[in-house]
């Protein structure tokens, strides 16, 4: 099935310079399927839709955003878990999205992935010494006696004793099990990690405790991340970039110092609104900004602009037209917002009901192929 001509918006291509990652246009649709012998697409998921970031060499990208808006399922897209309904992603200049079963177990190498839940994704049977140790195995690099030594040298590097190398994940806490992971994603020293969600698990005070690991490896090694979470102070602690995505798109990306003082974005502002603030007469101060209605489904995405149906600002305009991802009057090159009518500084969004209703005509839909 083709994608239709506006499936994603016509976004700018993305900044040249020395990015390491360039994703350009990605769209990632789930098919639904009804019937019981032959199986008939009637509906499509809209997770990724018209996507353009760019990555560069040695920073790090926060993505935030509310669940569902698509942020875990374009990490696996740049790390090629899921292959893309259209566009392209960038890897030094190679697209990744066109590679050979053997090009992309070489792109591997140097994209690895540290999941949500340390508790799901070791797995209970396998020792910790053969879960670090697969990469080397997959790709041939090291075995028997070479393997251990740089098994249990990870292991140190990450601050777990390597003489623990033949215990079980349920022998280790939380904090120790992402830890597991991160030396993991760490064993064949790639140029870009992707944390999807790397601390959400964990107790408050392990949550620093592997963030300040993340970023002195990342000091040590060089490594780019992009970096997907919730909460909104961890991504402006470990962000230069932040992108903040809404319905399968990104609505707004700039600097992290940029975008946390001055979101152009109504969405943004709203998000940002929620953030926890250290400053106790400051918190007291903040105006909290509570966004109407709920998420609209990606099954049947609005027309135009996608968070209308949500928006204090929205107009007619914003429902027929899908506004462009641009640099805005008075902003920076590299900070681009996807609104007709940003937030200007100082401005107050009014707390009242959206100015366009939006109607669910969605279908009952009871299978999903992913």
């Amino acid at each position: 099935m083709k994608v239709p001509p506006d499936a994603g918006p016509q976004h700018a291509p993305a900044p040249p310079g020395d990015a390491l990652v360039a994703v350009e246009g990605v769209v990632k649709h789930f098919p639904i399927r009804q019937g019981v012998v032959f199986k008939k697409e009637v509906a499509r998921v809209h997770a990724v839709d018209g996507v353009d970031l760019a990555v560069g060499a040695g920073e790090t990208l926060g993505i935030v955003g509310e669940s569902g808006s698509g942020k875990s399922t374009l990490a696996r897209c740049i790390t090629g878990l899921h292959p893309v309904t259209s566009g392209r992603i960038l890897f030094e200049g190679t697209d990744i999205t066109r590679l050979s079963k053997a090009g992309l177990k070489a792109f591997r190498r140097d994209v690895q992935m540290i999941f949500q839940d340390p508790y799901g994704s070791l797995n209970p049977r396998r020792r910790v010494g053969s879960i670090i140790g697969d990469p080397f195995a997959v790709h041939g690099l090291a075995s028997g006696a070479e393997r251990k030594r740089r098994v249990q040298e990870l292991m140190e590097l990450v601050g777990l004793n390597p003489e623990h190398y033949n215990r079980f994940p349920a022998e280790f806490s939380g904090g120790q099990r992402q830890r597991i992971g991160v030396a993991r994603a760490l064993a064949l020293r790639p140029r870009l990690i992707v944390c999807d969600e790397p601390v959400s698990a964990l107790d408050v005070s392990i949550q620093a405790q592997v963030i300040n690991l993340l970023k002195d490896l990342q000091a040590e090694f060089g490594l780019t991340y992009v970096f997907i979470a919730h909460d909104l102070s961890v991504v402006r602690y470990v962000s230069d970039r932040v992108a903040v995505m809404y319905l399968g798109r990104i609505v707004e990306s700039a600097r992290a110092a940029d975008l946390y003082t001055r979101p152009r974005h109504p969405y943004a502002t709203a998000l940002l609104s929620a953030a926890s603030i250290a400053d106790p007469d400051a918190a007291e101060s903040a105006e909290r900004i509570v966004l109407t209605g709920d998420v609209p489904s990606p099954v049947n995405p609005p027309s135009g602009c996608r968070f209308h149906p949500r928006c204090p600002k929205a107009a007619d305009r914003c429902v027929d037209e899908d506004p462009p991802y641009v640099p805005r009057l008075g902003d920076p090159r590299d900070h681009r917002t996807a609104c007709h009518f940003p937030v200007e500084e100082g401005e107050r969004l009014a707390h009242r009901e959206p100015a366009i209703a939006q109607v669910s005509t969605e279908p009952e839909l009871p299978e999903v192929d992913t």
